[in-house]
C-alpha cells in the first residue's frame, strides 16, 4: 500500500468537497473472498484458538483429540470442541475419526494459504 505524501500548503488547505475525483482501484478483493478470509481471520482471532493451534502443532505426535486439550486448557469438552469446530471449518486443522474419538492436526496448507492470502492484502 503506497502512502502520498501532502505538502503542508496541501494539508492546509484541503479540494474543495465538489472536486474530489477518484483515486483508488476498485474492487482489489471481491465480497466473497473477503468474507471467507475475514472468517478465516476471526477463527484464530481468539486467545483459545490460538492456544488450540499451538498445543496441537508442539504436542509429541503433532496431534490431540479433545480429552487431551480439556484438561491443558482447563475448559469443558463442549467448549473446547465447539473451537475445533470452528478451527475445523476455517481449515486451520483437519480432523480424523478413530473409532469414538476425534483426532486433530494443524492444516498447514491451510495456515499457510492464510498467511498468503492475508500477506496479499498488503502487497
Amino acid at each position: 500500500m503506497a502512502l502520498t505524501a501532502f505538502s503542508a500548503s496541501e494539508a492546509a488547505d484541503p479540494p474543495a468537497a465538489d472536486s474530489c475525483t477518484p483515486h483508488l482501484a476498485c474492487p482489489l478483493i471481491d465480497r466473497t473472498e473477503a468474507e471467507n478470509l475475514a472468517s478465516q481471520l476471526k477463527a484464530i482471532a481468539d486467545p483459545t484458538r490460538l492456544q488450540i493451534l499451538r498445543l496441537i502443532e508442539r504436542s509429541p505426535k503433532g496431534e490431540a483429540c479433545v480429552c487431551d486439550l480439556t484438561e491443558c486448557l482447563g475448559l469443558r469438552q463442549p467448549t473446547v470442541s465447539h473451537h475445533l469446530k470452528i478451527l475445523t471449518e476455517a481449515g486451520l486443522l483437519a480432523r480424523e475419526r478413530r473409532g469414538t474419538w476425534a483426532w486433530f492436526t494443524v492444516n498447514r496448507q491451510g495456515v499457510r494459504r492464510l498467511w498468503e492470502d492475508f500477506h496479499g492484502l498488503l502487497d
